[in-house]
């Protein structure tokens, strides 16, 4: 049976993240805390591991994990073009609940579903998922419950949910508190149309950043230059 690990206590929160490191390692699920909601996570370049995440709740391949990252750099890593519209918006809202989907790098080795060729990125503001993140790279993360059911906001509602399908549980207290205003659960854009010829950003789901918050940064960024003009051909 798996442990919960209260990571308010030193003891717990070092061997619960030496436990959830090579649990990461070895494919298999952990339960962690993020801003929004808890997540199940697993190493995306593992595909056993990603269909056990998929499997453990209830879901199929056309519903891909998104991938939590620890910072910028492995968002440029991770997806093949980041347009200068979610630079500025992750300089916003990052870390925090904002999930942007974009063209994934082609070169990645890895299978996390129906993706189209896209990858959902974030970067958690949360201490202990940071600090795990940091440590095993980049995580494929869904909410930690069962589909259909509330999303968890303490690990032992993942726990009653998830049970021993999850290796390790760090609890790192009641989640969600900051976002109660505007509901649970990270906002989710889709900027691949922003990479074509008049195209736009998407929100996908609404969530913990509202539309205006989104509008008012996208509203201060500079005018993009007009692309040059080809070159007359010789006389």
């Amino acid at each position: 049976m798996a442990t919960i690990y209260n990571c308010s206590e030193q003891d717990q929160l070092l061997t619960g993240m030496r436990l959830a490191r090579v649990a990461i390692g070895r494919g298999e699920l952990v339960v962690l805390p993020t801003d929004t909601v808890y997540g199940l996570a697993v190493d995306p370049f593992n595909n056993y591991g990603v269909q056990r995440l998929l499997d453990a709740k209830g879901r199929t391949r056309q519903s891909p994990p998104p991938v939590l990252i620890p910072g910028i750099p492995t968002l440029d890593a991770l997806a093949e073009t980041v347009p200068p519209e979610v630079r500025a918006l992750v300089a916003a809202f990052w870390p925090g609940g904002l999930t942007v989907i974009l063209p994934a790098n082609p070169s990645l080795d890895w299978d996390l579903g129906e993706t189209g060729g896209t990858v959902a990125l974030r970067m958690p503001n949360n201490r202990i998922a940071l600090e795990l993140l940091s440590e095993t790279g980049p995580l494929a993360v869904s909410s930690a419950n069962l589909t259909g059911e509330t999303a968890a906001r303490t690990a032992q509602e993942a726990e009653r949910m998830l049970g021993a399908s999850v290796e390790v549980y760090l609890d790192g207290g009641e989640v969600g508190l900051d976002y109660e205003a505007t509901g649970l659960g990270s906002t989710i854009i889709d900027a691949t149309g922003l990479l074509t010829e008049g195209g736009t950003l998407r929100i996908v789901r609404h969530g913990v950043i509202t539309e205006a918050q989104i509008d008012e940064v996208l509203a201060r960024m500079p005018a993009l230059p007009e692309p040059a003009a080809p070159p007359e051909p010789a006389a």
